[in-house]
């Protein structure tokens, strides 16, 4: 499978509120930060948020949730929300499924493409997030 940078999202953490139950543990991670791509770059909007959720016996998941409000190279103005999910393996990167909408013409096909997502680390407090769009070499 052939996969191609589409989105690279630097991600400040700024909040850990965590819920430790008798059947697991729940964590919402409030965060900012900046993207770039080929098509322009811009920040994350206030409000984005990863909520990691571990039931007993059950791998760590990751649902995020984010826009990210950038200008393109003419000056114009264009938003992207993005859902990310995945699992939380353990090992770095983690592997994570996209999906976003966007009032971009120029991006409207990344609504309908398959779209494979990177967690890295990238220091204290802070993760770096690469989207590829992937396809099988046609």
């Amino acid at each position: 499978m052939n996969r191609k940078l589409v989105l690279q999202i630097e991600v400040l953490l700024d909040a850990f509120n965590t819920v430790k139950g008798e059947n697991g543990e729940a964590t919402m991670i409030l965060f900012h930060g900046n993207f770039t791509s080929e098509y322009g770059s811009g920040v994350v909007l206030p409000g984005g948020v990863d909520t990691q959720v571990e039931y007993k016996g059950q791998k760590r998941s990751l649902s995020a949730r984010y826009i990210l409000q950038g200008t393109d190279k003419a000056g114009k103005v264009f938003n992207i929300f993005v859902e990310n999910n995945g699992e939380c393996s353990g090992d770095m990167p983690f592997i994570t499924t996209p999906k976003v909408l966007t009032d971009c013409k120029d991006l409207a096909f990344l609504e309908k493409a398959l779209l494979q997502g990177e967690v890295h680390s990238a220091g204290e407090g802070k993760v770096l997030i690469k989207i590829f769009i992937c396809n099988n070499g046609d």
